[in-house]
């Protein structure tokens, strides 16, 4: 791929399940898709954080394979972005290490995300602990300008900019300082039979969840399922009609008419009017989207490909990062090996 001279951005997702749900979908990989257009683009699939937890190896590799396909098939283009797996860079780890030797005990006690992890029984091993300096290493390397974040990544990004920082005013500028990117419109879909809280693969009900790779009858039950309320008006209002509001956002976003305009289009009908039109949206998006996936995973081979083409990509921007660590920090330059 060509140099470019656009601000870079970088983002990953784990494999952690057999199927992004739509919340993922519609909140994450729309806008990845949107900011290739601006950006010099790097997503990765984060299968080194997924091993924080027990899983069989036959599923990591499968679901691996799969969490790449779905960013393929939501338009992520690998001839625009680099599509790659976290460990195919081994400069990921090596950097992680330096980066461990400039954190504090305190500051990974102090993060929210493992406190909350092992609360719920999750194993309180070293690899969750020291997650935070990872993810680090993930986003430094690149040196992006920006990371798209969520309200549940926020902490993680604050500790990669103290370290980025720390390191640069110990060893001279090495790293890029990432600031956090919002996107202007990024649509949050909140569980069906909870609209009060985000759909999210760890605390979301089978009932409330949209996996994308479900069966689209299943789906469209689900919708009609939906959680509303006693009223009759369709109307958005967040505090008082969480779940008609939700129904309104997954309607404006899949259909691409603004809110305003639904109002008008159900002024005087029924909420079933507007589960029913929502579960067929939702059919008509996720159809195509799971045919790309499938014809993506009848050829391994060529996916492979593709996240080895990213890795090489990737890799070039990593080698440059690390050897400039290394050598920041009195690290000997390797002989050939």
């Amino acid at each position: 791929m060509a140099p470019t001279a656009k601000p870079r951005i970088l983002s990953g997702m784990q494999p952690t399940s057999d199927s992004l749900h739509l919340g993922n979908y519609l909140g994450a990989l729309v806008n990845w898709r949107t900011l290739q257009a601006d950006f010099d683009a790097y997503f990765f699939v984060a299968d080194l954080h997924s091993l924080t937890v027990a899983t069989d190896p036959e599923v990591i590799r499968r679901r691996t394979r799969l969490t790449a396909a779905q960013f393929i098939a939501a338009g992520i283009d690998p001839e625009r972005s680099a599509v790659f797996c976290q460990s195919h860079i081994r400069e990921t780890t090596e950097v992680a290490w330096v980066l461990g030797c400039q954190a504090a005990v305190g500051e990974m006690n102090r993060m929210t995300q493992f406190k909350d992890k092992t609360s719920k029984g999750q194993s309180a091993n070293v690899g969750l602990f020291t997650y935070p300096v990872l993810m680090a290493s993930d986003i430094l390397l690149y040196n992006p300008q920006y990371v798209p974040v969520g309200d549940d990544q926020r902490q993680h990004l604050e500790i990669t900019r103290d370290l980025a920082l720390r390191f640069n005013a110990r060893f001279g500028e090495v790293f890029e300082v990432p600031e956090g990117y919002i996107p202007k419109e990024s649509a949050r879909i909140m569980d069906l039979q909870d609209p009060t809280s985000k759909m999210s693969k760890s605390s979301s009900s089978p009932k409330g969840l949209l996996d994308i790779m479900d069966d689209p009858a299943r789906l469209a039950k689900k919708v009609r399922s939906a959680v509303t309320d006693t009223e009759a008006e369709i109307r958005y209002d967040v505090e008082r009609k969480p779940g008609v509001s939700n129904l309104l956002v997954m309607a404006s976003v899949l259909g691409d008419t603004p809110i305003a305009t639904l109002e008008q289009q159900y002024s005087g009908r029924g909420y079933g009017d507007l589960k029913k039109d929502v579960a067929e949206l939702v059919v008509e998006t996720v159809t195509p989207f799971r045919q790309r996936i499938d014809e993506l995973l009848d050829d391994p081979a060529e996916l492979d490909g593709i996240l080895a083409r990213g890795a090489e990509r990737a890799g070039e921007v990593a080698l440059a990062t690390r050897d400039a660590v290394f050598d920041a920090v009195g690290l000997l330059p390797a002989g050939s090996r």
